[in-house]
């Protein structure tokens, strides 16, 4: 337990330099990662290009796929993100590759998933990653009324942060969120607006959804990205050809020399 302690204060630590960093930017623009490829990782592995802190207030939504607007990326950078963990078997798998590439992600976890494997939501911070919110248990929120919805999300907000920071306030410590089937509504967008959470939604995706191999989901997405120029990429940590696909899409990530860029807050609570 103390080592998990110590661990998840480094992390925060950490984030605690980036905000610093993040400060001396516009809208969170190029930040370097100092060490992002440290010494335990191998000479080619594909490391984190650089941190990119996003002010709510400047940017409430992002994602083509859904939004006008995404991330402020140039050509070959790209934001990896999964959604619906932690989950044992798949998560673990996840989190090693990433180790393995000194890559930095963000985990839209799922309140009721954190609640029942909180030794790998903590495994998540204590990695460096970025810790997002996905609801407590994925309804479609479109199809709720805006209270039941707003009730849903705050849930599945104060079973995270309670779990990682030992506190459960109505503003999450981590302000992004992603709507769960990407089921939003103007009245919910406006609400979490008005809160200072960004909703994230994404440039392109995997299709892991759907049955497949990873080495099919591994051709349909790299072709995605080589077509979109980079972009925030959609995946589940949850899916088991995800997880086996993962180590080979980071590999040809590096091998094609594209970037990893990792998201946080530039107003972290």
């Amino acid at each position: 337990m103390a080592a998990d302690h110590a661990n998840l204060r480094g992390r925060l630590s950490w984030r605690g330099r980036c905000s610093a960093l993040a400060g001396m930017t516009s809208l969170g623009l190029a930040v370097l990662v100092p060490g992002a490829a440290g010494a335990e990782c191998a000479a080619d592995a594909l490391g984190t290009s650089r941190v990119l802190a996003i002010d709510p207030a400047a940017t409430p939504r992002v994602g083509r796929k859904q939004f006008p607007a995404t991330l402020p990326l140039a050509p070959g950078e790209i934001v990896l993100t999964f959604d619906d963990g932690p989950w044992p078997g798949t998560t673990p798998r996840v989190l090693d590759a990433l180790k393995a590439q000194c890559v930095r992600a963000t985990f839209f976890v799922l309140g009721r998933s954190a609640v029942e494997h909180p030794d790998l939501l903590r495994r998540e911070l204590a990695e460096g990653h970025t810790v997002a919110h996905h609801t407590w248990s994925h309804p479609l929120l479109n199809r709720m009324s805006p209270a039941s919805a707003e009730a849903e999300i705050d849930r599945g907000i104060a079973a995270v942060d309670r779990l990682l920071y030992g506190k459960s306030a109505p503003d999450p410590v981590t302000p992004f969120f992603r709507f769960p089937g990407f089921a939003s509504s103007p009245t919910l967008l406006e609400k979490l607006a008005h809160r200072g959470i960004v909703v994230f939604g994404a440039d392109l995706w995997a299709s892991d959804w759907n049955p497949m191999t990873p080495n099919a989901e591994l051709r349909l997405l790299l072709g995605r990205i080589e077509q979109a120029r980079g972009g925030i990429v959609l995946l589940h940590d949850t899916k088991r050809e995800t997880a086996a696909m993962l180590p080979s899409l980071l590999r040809t990530l590096s091998a094609r020399g594209l970037r990893i860029v990792h998201v946080v807050s530039k107003t972290e609570r």
